[in-house]
């Protein structure tokens, strides 16, 4: 039986130029690799995201794609882009799903492995 497997790898950055602390707005960059370690050609149709802030306050993001593409990957290629989220606290985390698709009609999700925002300086 054919394996469906996307892995996932994120870079978070914290956008200070972009950010309003004393307005509790704090803004940060992901950049995420999905490289098809599969054995079937498949290709990623939606995502939903959770992203929570440090006061638990939670939002949902579902949509189309990613950065307006839904990638085709074959198996060993990968797919990269970058985008971001406001926080309205200085550090949170987000994780998620892709739900793709293989060449030959089976669908599989892709759980994103929860990843923390946060500013540089309260990293230990």
């Amino acid at each position: 039986m054919a394996t469906y497997d996307f892995t996932v790898t994120v870079r978070t950055k914290y956008l200070a130029e972009q950010s309003k602390p004393d307005q509790d707005e704090y803004l940060f960059s992901y950049t995420i690799t999905i490289r098809n370690t599969g054995e079937v050609p498949a290709q990623l149709i939606s995502r939903h995201w959770v992203i929570t802030d440090a006061n638990n306050r939670v939002q949902e993001v579902s949509g189309l794609g990613v950065v307006g593409h839904q990638p085709l990957l074959k198996p060993g290629e990968e797919f990269e882009y970058s985008s971001g989220t406001p926080l309205g606290t200085p550090q949170g985390s987000m994780h998620g799903e892709y739900f793709c698709v293989a060449e030959d009609g089976h669908r599989f999700e892709v759980r994103i492995p929860e990843f923390v925002l946060t500013l540089p300086s309260m990293l230990h």
